[in-house]
């Protein structure tokens, strides 16, 4: 289904008094050794620490539930556990046990109740559809409810409203409601570029095949981006508003986090380091005269493995 720009500016709205509007910054000429104006949007900065906040809340307030179950490597559980006890909603989530300690932590220290699944997301994602099945509450799946992608898509609202003629934006995807909402906010308005690793191929499996496929996933994005499959919704707003899917390796993301770090003392995850490995490593190379911007959405790893 396709989301429209109306249903992403009334989710802008209805969680306005929940999320940041998040700042940019401006690289200085030469910090990165690629032509072009580089711009770094900064929805790291949301409460729990990503972009999925926005998704969360657009879901909870559109439907109210009394309970909610969801699975997530850990980011969408943060912010469904965050967004939960801030709106007087009980919540159980589900999160692999491959995902770092820090993540599966910061659940079991919240309100809600955790579960943790041997496997990857996948298995997490099982598990909570039979919870919700025989609990009657509300499945808030991470990447594929048009609440949860409109509410990701006010990101590139915001970022039309910052970077005033943008012509390029670099995404990070996983399983694509990030994408999905920008591509859908952006439209023909700047291109929309999506950024994986190599063992996180969702998208460029997809755009490979003509339709999303499984794949299998690993390496050291993969409790952010570690989804088998692209989501139907990102799919089809991929089709219409993505130009291009690119791929960047483990070491590249480790480059751009220590990058981040020592450049701009901001502490970033993997999955969220993928859009500034593609500038470092070469994998995009704008023009001289191209404003680009990065998004750089989640900042929840250890601080320690960074530097």
């Amino acid at each position: 289904m396709e989301i429209t720009t109306a249903a992403i500016a009334e989710a802008a709205n209805r969680i306005a008094p929940y999320v940041r509007y998040t700042p940019i910054l401006e690289l200085e000429a030469g910090a990165i050794d690629v032509p072009g104006r580089i711009v770094l949007k900064l929805d790291l900065l949301q409460p729990t620490g990503t972009f999925k906040i926005r998704g969360a809340v657009n879901l909870l307030l559109s439907h109210k539930p009394e309970l909610v179950a969801a699975a997530s490597g850990g980011n969408f559980a943060l912010a469904i556990a965050h967004a939960a006890h801030v709106l007087g909603i009980r919540a159980h989530l589900f999160v692999p046990d491959s995902s770092p300690p820090e993540k599966i932590r910061r659940l079991q220290d919240s309100s809600a109740d955790v579960t943790v699944v041997a496997g990857v997301y996948k298995d997490a994602l099982a598990m909570s559809r039979a919870f919700a099945a025989t609990s009657g509450g509300l499945l808030a799946h991470a990447y594929d409810l048009p609440e949860v992608v409109a509410g990701a898509g006010t990101c590139g609202f915001e970022i039309l409203n910052q970077v005033p003629g943008v012509d390029s934006i670099l995404v990070a995807v996983g399983g694509g409601g990030l994408i999905g909402g920008i591509a859908s906010a952006v439209r023909s308005r700047a291109r929309v570029i999506g950024v994986e690793t190599e063992g996180t191929p969702t998208l460029h499996a997809a755009r490979a095949a003509g339709h999303p496929v499984e794949v299998e996933v690993g390496g050291l994005a993969l409790s952010s981006l570690g989804s088998s499959r692209l989501g139907d919704i990102a799919w089809e707003a991929a089709q219409q508003w993505v130009t291009d899917s690119l791929l960047v390796s483990d070491e590249a993301v480790r480059d751009a986090q220590r990058f981040l770090w020592e450049t701009c003392r901001l502490v970033a995850e993997p999955g969220a380091a993928t859009t500034i490995a593609a500038l470092l490593s070469g994998a995009y190379v704008p023009a001289p005269d191209e404003t680009v911007v990065a998004l750089v959405c989640g900042a929840n790893v250890d601080p320690a493995t960074v530097s």
